[in-house]
């Protein structure tokens, strides 16, 4: 397994783990060059975001994977993980319906992760 999937993998199992709502894996490889995949997930309440956020923080640096940006951390509202190949987008409910970024990235693939 190639070290993005072997990520994306990593990442969706952590969030599956603290129960994260509807996780959605995006392929964007032929539709941006920002990333070649996005992991977006729902929290319940800001607790849960953090949660959330810090468990893929855990999962992946004990993987060895580095961060390379982190945003919205304290509002826990909208926390963005940056891995470069691979952006994690964790939102409350509220937030998710609002910015739609499935909506907005409906050109990128839908993919199951467990296929990897």
């Amino acid at each position: 397994m190639d070290g993005i999937k072997n990520l994306v993998k990593l990442a969706y199992d952590a969030l599956d783990e603290k129960k994260a709502s509807d996780i959605s894996v995006l392929d964007i490889t032929g539709v941006s060059v920002i990333a070649d995949y996005f992991i977006i997930a729902s929290g319940e309440n800001e607790r849960q975001v953090e949660a959330l956020s810090d468990a893929v923080d855990e999962a992946l640096g004990r993987a060895g994977y580095e961060r390379r940006a982190v945003e919205g951390y304290s509002s826990k509202r909208w926390i963005l993980l940056d891995y470069n190949d691979v952006v994690i987008h964790i939102f409350n409910r509220e937030d998710r319906l609002f910015y739609d970024l499935e909506r907005i990235w409906r050109d990128g693939k839908r993919v199951d992760p467990k296929e990897f």
